[in-house]
């Protein structure tokens, strides 16, 4: 039986109207196919079957990224400890790896949905076929800690290293998970590389100097470039950078947008805290919600310095309770162009929050 698709709401997606109507004519998750298929060549873009449910993210390699780029250090995943699931999945160059989260309006995560509540348009397009469908994955963890040490922020400083020194602390599982250390005012400095050994990561935050200027576009850019775009190996990672700032710039070289892009080719889910404790919003937060809208991620607007725990507590509480999401498009071209993705959640009191788009990998 056909499932209809539910037009979004007329005041995001007015000019889909025409796209909508079209591409789901056929239904896109109605047939169970097996969990894992081989790759294949995309033909008849209106078949659009779903799969079983068996539950980003990045891959080796997905099809937001460069293709067969030597893995990092800290890219193996590991066995599954006793306190951590890690499930395999193989994937081949011409799908794609979406991760995402469901809440309520209130904010509240949503678990057990089925393949047959969401409806996808890749680059305006029902997939091709839906290879794989997971409820509260738990993959492996590539995160990189990145904290604006500029002037700006001394003060609270100290309260804003123990918050993140405590998320470390929690998050990181040493059998499959890995992190990193970045702070910035003027430049970007590692000081902790990927690693799973925690006292080496409480070190690393704790060389965290205040003083200087803020370049917070080139710390983003650089954090994807060099740490998180290489970060996989045989099998997918969730790859996110929590970000700390104020979201103020005065500094960088690259542009927002830019930071951005980069993000996005290396499948990098941003969560960003913001510094701003005053009850105005500036333009520095909206370069936070900018950053984290555009790469599936949350921006979180903690009222005091006290409250960037409970933020980073939400964070971790997110990156636990995701849904994954392995397709293929019904017309992928290994051209490196940017390919949108609108992803819906049939439900309408639920709001489903994903990446915007990723690069495909270039022939």
């Amino acid at each position: 039986m056909i499932r209809p698709f539910i037009t979004p709401p007329a005041n995001h997606f007015v000019r889909l109207g025409t796209i909508l109507s079209c591409a789901f004519a056929a239904a896109l998750f109605t047939a169970p196919l097996p969990a894992q298929q081989p790759a294949t060549t995309p033909a008849q873009p209106a078949q659009a079957p779903a799969v079983q449910q068996p539950q980003p993210a990045a891959q080796a390699p997905a099809a937001g990224q460069a293709p067969a780029a030597q893995p990092d250090t800290g890219a193996q995943a590991g066995g599954a400890g006793a306190d951590v699931a890690v499930t395999t999945y193989k994937r081949s160059v011409n799908e794609v790896d979406l991760i995402f989260t469901v809440t309520d309006k209130k904010g509240h995560y949503i678990p057990n949905l089925k393949q047959s509540d969401f409806a996808l348009l890749d680059d305006g397009k029902a997939p091709l076929r839906v290879n794989s469908f997971h409820q509260q994955i738990n993959l492996p963890l590539r995160v990189g800690i990145v904290i604006d040490t500029s002037t700006s922020i001394h003060s609270r400083f100290k309260f804003e290293q123990q918050a993140a020194i405590d998320f470390l602390l929690q998050v990181v599982k040493a059998r499959s998970d890995r992190a990193f250390v970045m702070g910035f005012d003027v430049t970007p400095t590692v000081t902790s590389n990927w690693t799973n050994d925690l006292d080496a990561l409480e070190t690393g935050v704790n060389k965290l100097v205040p003083g200087g200027g803020t370049a917070l576009y080139d710390a983003v850019y650089s954090a994807c470039r060099d740490k998180l775009l290489t970060a996989r190996g045989q099998e997918p990672v969730r790859k996110a950078i929590i970000l700390l700032s104020d979201g103020d710039d005065n500094q960088s070289r690259v542009h927002l947008d830019e930071a951005i892009k980069e993000c996005q080719r290396a499948e990098t889910i941003i969560f960003a805290i913001s510094t701003n404790w005053t009850p105005s919003r500036g333009a520095g937060d909206k370069v936070m919600s900018d950053l984290a809208a555009e790469t599936g991620g949350q921006v979180l607007f903690p009222p005091s310095v006290e409250e960037v725990s409970t933020s980073f507590k939400t964070i971790e509480e997110e990156l636990r309770s995701q849904y994954a999401l392995i397709y293929t498009p019904a017309d992928f071209k290994t051209d490196g162009s940017f390919r949108t993705i609108y992803l819906y959640c049939t439900d309408r009191r639920y709001q489903v929050r994903a990446k915007k788009g990723y690069f495909a990998p270039r022939e």
